[in-house]
């Protein structure tokens, strides 16, 4: 097998998000955002998908994200770790409830800006690029019940405002920007990808792509404050990505492949290519959607991103006939499990060669450098009689998928850099359990908020060292 090898500057990292890590969800002047309501639990799911309606926080449940690992006191010691690991790259995310706690006041809280200046100020101590994610399922609460969130267009003019706050109090400081994390998700968990709620009798279709075109109108803005603002930042988009396999050769099932696929990526299509794509009037007039432009959308919508981002975890599988019976209830992105890839404990299929195959897609559809953001392994590490995480199948997958990687930018696909999810232990988006785990770094706590938050070292966090060290070439595990 031939080295892998990486670029010279290739930027090497972890990821968070704010509301994943933080906690301290009303510190310091913080409203409330849409995930302070997502419950652990069987209510968990129901609010997410906004089926149950959430406006007010219930005493006989167990919210993570209020408390989360509690990255909001202790990110100096966090990022000192990262450090170690040599990372060059941090990614992370603003909480806009920091900087405007209820997201339409006229100006932002100066104790949330302080908290982020400080954070990116430590990592540059570190020569530690942060890449920053402007929302990452992160709505302030008073968005929501104010205005019905992103089906509203005022928030277009909201979320420009927040993000020209950001690059103004940030410049300097943060070259590299997210607008929207796996801005897809919102078609498949609304509430916690876009703050939605869906009231009796609306068609959910067309409540979504409304949402989805206000966020694209707003992605796009902010794409073009922040180059008016400084022509050195960086903005990308963000897919959660992973392409849908035929579930066979027979024609239907090719074709709902395509369609699945076109789902996500449409998105991606509108924010890189600068305009609607010519399969959505097809859609839209299929699913009774009509979307409300307004003078100047089309224009706004040239202002394409630098660079496409994108999360993998998994390719997904599609057929003709798939059906809620029929698929994998393992993410919210349905799909049918592919016999021929190995599964991890909660059920995501393990194909690193399904990344080679969705960066050669990606970058033949775009032509812009690439950036994968996201990518890892959720599991259950125990800590032995020693002390120590051997998580020796956290090394196998991450292995697996950098080589895959290395292998996509040998077929001549330009790639900025890489951050593992997770790269400290952090609350999963998707269950809400600690337990689930995908860091380099153990945080003692479980999945009712019971623990000392100490950090331990895993194996992982060693061998990820190295890789850093040597640029990609030192894979082994030893």
């Amino acid at each position: 097998m031939s080295e892998v090898t990486f670029p010279e500057g290739f930027l090497w990292g972890g990821a968070l998000a704010a509301n994943q890590s933080e906690g301290s969800y009303l510190a310091d002047g913080k409203g409330l955002t849409t995930v302070d309501m997502l419950p652990h639990g069987p209510h968990r799911l129901p609010v997410k998908l906004g089926l149950e309606k959430r406006v007010t926080l219930r005493d006989d449940e167990y919210y993570p994200s209020h408390d989360a690992i509690d990255f909001y006191r202790r990110y100096k010691d966090d990022i000192a770790l990262m450090a170690e690991m040599g990372f060059t790259v941090f990614r992370t995310s603003i909480a806009w409830s920091r900087i405007y706690p209820n997201g339409d006041e006229l100006a932002p809280n100066p104790a949330g800006i302080a908290f982020y200046r400080s954070l990116f100020e430590e990592c540059r101590k570190y020569g530690i690029a942060p890449l920053v994610t402007l929302s990452h399922f992160d709505v302030p609460m008073h968005l929501v019940t104010e205005y019905g969130s992103w089906r509203n267009r005022k928030l277009v003019t909201f979320f420009a405002r927040y993000a020209r706050t950001c690059f103004e109090a940030f410049d300097g400081l943060v070259k590299y920007w997210l607008t929207f994390n796996e801005i897809n998700i919102l078609l498949h968990s609304p509430f916690s990808g876009a703050g939605l709620v869906f009231e009796p009798g609306e068609n959910p279709e067309q409540v979504k792509y409304q949402a989805a075109h206000h966020e694209l109108v707003a992605s796009a803005l902010a794409t073009k404050i922040a180059h008016e603002v400084n022509p050195q930042n960086q903005v990308g988009c963000m897919l959660a990505g992973g392409n849908f396999y035929p579930w066979s050769c027979k024609p239907e099932d090719v074709w709902a492949a395509l369609e699945k696929d076109r789902e996500n990526l449409f998105f991606i299509d509108v924010q890189a290519r600068g305009a609607y794509p010519s399969y959505a009037a097809r859609l839209f007039r299929e699913k009774g959607i009509e979307i409300a432009w307004q003078d100047g959308d089309a224009e706004t919508l040239r202002h394409t991103v630098d660079f496409v981002s994108f999360s993998y975890y998994a390719s997904r599988c599609a057929s003709a006939d798939m059906n809620e019976r029929n698929s994998s209830a393992a993410n919210v992105v349905k799909s049918l499990t592919n016999p021929h890839v190995e599964r991890s404990a909660w059920g995501w299929g393990i194909d690193p060669l399904g990344l080679r195959i969705t960066m050669n897609m990606m970058y033949d559809r775009y032509q812009k450098p690439l950036f994968l953001v996201e990518n890892g392994l959720g599991a259950r590490d125990e800590v032995d009689a020693n002390g120590e995480i051997h998580d020796d199948y956290r090394i196998s997958y991450l292995q697996q998928h950098i080589r895959a990687m290395g292998d996509a930018i040998a077929d001549g696909i330009p790639v900025i850099g890489y951050t593992t999810w997770g790269c400290i232990d952090l609350v999963a988006a998707s269950t809400g359990e600690m337990s689930k785990r995908y860091g380099f770094v153990y945080v003692d706590r479980d999945d009712k908020g019971n623990g000392t938050l100490e950090r331990i070292r895993k194996k992982s966090f060693w061998w990820y060292k190295k890789v850093i060290a040597s640029n990609g070439r030192d894979l082994s595990m030893d």
